[in-house]
């Protein structure tokens, strides 16, 4: 294959919608992992998908199967693209078929079962990426690197710390990035020190000396002749567990070292610092970038109101109200409103789906709950308050002291020192959590 042929090749961009989230629980109640609110007014998987875009790829599946309606709602109100552009971002549910009566059961299960979908745009590439990650990417350099390496399949993966390294798979690489082993999540007393980077390639990366191990990312380029035919098989359920594993020695692979910032939204604790990481002077993954913008939903929302108050190093999304209150370290989502005497330090307030008229207050004055919001005086930290979530007067979250062990507790769920707020939950007035 000439160079002209190879620097032009036809890409199918598949974005894996994820299982169940139980990690993400209870913000995973209601909708799939990539659905979740993001940085105030995205959704996770705005992240792929906006990588896709801005390196040029635009036919865009999105793998789906469980609580996917806010997912599918989400998708087809923000990315819709002109007729002479060729591109798309398409939802493939999970379907029962005459050949397949079952739903996923996998990530590569997913993609088997959907690939009569792919092969009418005659790919020659498949990228595989995740719905629930925190990166930037240009795709464009990956692919080239995949290309300029006659590989079949090329893995990006990030540099890891032995301690981190047993919660990913890890590979083993040669002096010229070829992988010649594949590891799930080595136990912290498994000895894996041949496992380390090559010094060559080692010596060639910036950032920390100790991170010697290298760990997928779960984002992958496989040629589409070589991913047909190991999804050729119908005992192989997952890329990691699996299909990459059984690839090696069948398959010539590369390893694309990816040096920038990558954070898997696996976890409450890992959501809710990622989130408040945006908020730093210089964030380690950084919205504010013309060239290589995050695509999501155009709301058409009135800018946010700011009626007296203290804001210290806090993101606004649009359509808020806000009233003579404090915020410090904290992201507020759509349509938020906070009334006066507020205290908010580190909190994620996911905001409202919908304003309130003057029926809907009407009706919640006539049933005793407070209405859409924060209402007064209340102090809140270290909370992330899901949407549609009515706060009364005088609440008290996670400020004075009190301590609860991980999981549900009613209208609020525990998770390593941090309140979630449920979705629409209702907490009266002078609640103490």
């Amino acid at each position: 294959m000439d160079f002209v042929e190879r620097s032009k090749p036809r890409v199918v961009c598949l974005i894996l919608g994820g299982g169940k989230g139980t990690r993400l629980y209870p913000l995973t109640k209601e909708r799939a992992k990539p659905a979740v609110s993001f940085g105030g007014k995205y959704r996770l998987v705005d992240i792929p998908i906006s990588n896709c875009i801005n390196s040029g790829y635009k036919k865009i599946y999105l793998l789906t199967q469980y609580n996917s309606t806010s997912l599918h709602m989400h998708i087809a109100n923000s990315y819709n693209f002109d007729r002479f552009s060729g591109g798309f971002v398409e939802i493939l549910a999970a379907e029962q078929t005459l050949e397949n009566d079952s739903f996923y059961e996998g990530t590569a299960d997913s993609v088997r079962k959907s690939m009569s979908h792919f092969k009418a745009q005659n790919p020659t590439h498949y990228i595989i990426l995740s719905g629930d990650q925190l990166y930037r990417m240009d795709l464009r350099a990956f692919m080239e690197s995949h290309l300029q390496s006659g590989a079949g399949i090329s893995i990006a993966t990030t540099t890891v710390s032995r301690q981190a390294a047993s919660r990913y798979g890890i590979m083993k690489i040669d002096d010229t990035n070829r992988i010649i082993d594949f590891m799930e999540k080595p136990g912290p007393d498994l000895d894996i020190s041949d496992w380390k980077m090559p010094q060559i390639i080692q010596a060639s990366l910036p950032g920390n000396p100790e991170k010697e191990y290298l760990a997928s990312m779960g984002i992958y380029i496989f040629n589409a002749d070589a991913l047909e035919e190991l999804l050729n098989n119908s005992n192989s359920k997952d890329f990691g567990k699996e299909i990459i594993p059984n690839a090696i020695g069948s398959h010539i692979m590369n390893s694309y070292i990816f040096d920038g910032y990558w954070e898997d939204i696996g976890t409450i604790r890992s959501f809710y610092d990622s989130n408040i990481q945006l908020t730093d002077i210089d964030p380690a993954f950084n919205f504010y970038d013309e060239d290589e913008p995050i695509y999501t939903h155009m709301r058409n929302l009135p800018p946010s109101k700011i009626n007296k108050a203290s804001i210290f190093a806090t993101l606004t999304s649009e359509g808020c109200v806000i009233t003579d209150s404090i915020l410090n370290r904290s992201i507020i989502g759509v349509r938020s409103f906070i009334e006066n005497g507020c205290y908010l330090e580190g909190v994620i307030m996911m905001g409202a789906d919908y304003y309130e008229n003057k029926k809907d207050k009407k009706l919640d004055d006539a049933r005793g709950i407070p209405r859409l919001g924060i209402g007064r005086n209340c102090s809140i930290v270290k909370c992330i308050i899901d949407k549609n979530a009515h706060i009364g007067n005088y609440v008290r979250i996670n400020v004075d002291g009190r301590q609860y062990e991980n999981g549900d507790h009613g209208c609020f769920y525990a998770s390593d020192g941090i309140i979630v707020i449920r979705k629409g939950a209702i907490i009266p007035d002078g609640t103490v959590i």
